[in-house]
């Protein structure tokens, strides 16, 4: 049986890692969606064709974690339509999401895909994994978070530059709720109904999307 995997809050000491985990909280917790993002192609539902890193092996290893701070779905996605998950690491609360072990190249590539620019650049880790949070840019996910290492790797993920309540909370499509739900399910640490009354309760998604609803998208073949 999978377990959850506790991540060391302390800052790795290696400020060149070879490879980091990258840690979805979004619809990159669903591996086969992450696959497009590594391989190249278009995932279920979504609109766009995604080139893929320059190294397409998929990750070593996969686990799940937990985050500290808030989930919330804001902004709007032309992939999916509806909201983008966001990661407020500064409120309070836990984040269930899965990190994947990839190389920092693969981690770089997977970044600039977010934002809809082609892969190749480097990016340098230097400042994230000293001070725990760096600022590549003023985009939705140029926002780099350390939330501290595993087996002595670091966990990064990256997010907005802003917080979950300085924002307009907009709920995601179908396609993209099915696909994070899913992905939480698939890491085989919780369970179907752990999963929908998380979600169901994310700002952006309580109100629009009730559990019966979440649940539904869960039996959902894809």
């Amino acid at each position: 049986m999978n377990v959850l995997q506790k991540i060391d809050s302390t800052l790795p000491g290696d400020l060149r890692p070879e490879r980091v985990w990258y840690t979805a909280y979004g619809s990159n917790t669903h591996v086969d969606r992450l696959a497009c993002y590594i391989r190249g192609g278009r995932p279920v539902g979504a609109a766009r064709v995604c080139p893929g890193c320059r190294d397409p092996r998929m990750p070593v290893r996969s686990v799940a974690v937990e985050l500290g701070g808030a989930l919330y779905f804001a902004t709007e996605s032309p992939v999916w339509g509806g909201g983008r998950a966001f990661y407020d690491p500064r409120a309070g609360g836990r984040v269930w999401a899965r990190a994947h072990l990839v190389t920092a190249e693969q981690f770089a590539d997977i970044a600039a895909q977010e934002m809809y620019r082609e892969p190749g650049a480097e990016i340098d880790l230097t400042e994230v994994l000293t001070r725990g949070t760096a600022a590549l840019g003023e985009g939705r996910y140029e926002t780099l978070v350390c939330a501290g290492q595993v087996d002595g790797t670091p966990v990064l993920t990256f997010t907005a530059p802003w917080g979950g309540d300085d924002v307009r909370w907009n709920p995601p499509s179908a396609a993209y709720l099915r696909h994070l739900g899913k992905g939480l399910l698939s890491a085989g640490v919780w369970d179907a109904g752990a999963v929908v009354s998380y979600l169901a309760s994310c700002p952006g998604v309580a109100g629009h999307w009730s559990e019966e609803a979440v649940m539904g998208l869960l039996r959902v073949r894809d």
